[in-house]
């Protein structure tokens, strides 16, 4: 009796090429219901995270620095100064025998924002958007917030800044 010999094997790219490749394309219920439910508890899981370590992480206390003397702010004039730490620049203007300081970032794209003496208030060259220089209100431009407040105390003929309030009820 004669052998028969073994069938050819089939050539290599025929095993890495599927032949039901059109069939693989669509994705069926099961398998898009598979998808959200993972997704979802992804995003609940890092939600909960997120609420577990603001729970348990303490408000970072801001030092307090010495920005200028007052003697050395002309009465309209402006100073530039970096709070609370030297990568976060902020400027402080003088109305009078008042103070504002704000941070000199623009809200809208972190341009530089500098002090307009002629309109007095504070401008973002950028984009043209402007500030109120009292409490940092948008006036005009694109930026929707206005800019953070950084609080100045007043302690004999020094300015110290204390600590940045971020609502908008600067």
């Amino acid at each position: 009796m004669s052998e028969v010999p073994p069938p050819p094997r089939p050539p290599l790219w025929r095993e890495e090429l599927s032949v039901h490749a059109a069939e693989e394309r669509y994705v069926g219920r099961r398998q898009f219901a598979k998808f959200l439910v993972l997704t979802s508890l992804a995003m609940a899981a890092g939600n909960l995270w997120i609420l577990v370590k603001s729970l348990f992480t303490k408000e970072r206390r801001l030092p307090a620095v010495p920005v200028a003397r007052v003697s050395d702010i002309a009465d309209g004039g402006s100073i530039t100064f970096a709070y609370p730490d030297e990568k976060d620049p902020c400027i402080l203007v003088r109305h009078g025998e008042s103070f504002s300081a704000f941070s000199q970032k623009c809200t809208h794209l972190s341009c530089a924002v500098v002090w307009d003496p002629g309109r007095r208030l504070l401008a973002c060259p950028c984009h043209d958007g402007s500030f109120s220089s009292k409490d940092g209100r948008v006036l005009g431009g694109p930026p929707q917030r206005p800019l953070p407040r950084v609080l100045v105390e007043r302690r004999g003929d020094h300015l110290v800044a204390v600590g940045i309030s971020l609502g908008e009820d600067t």
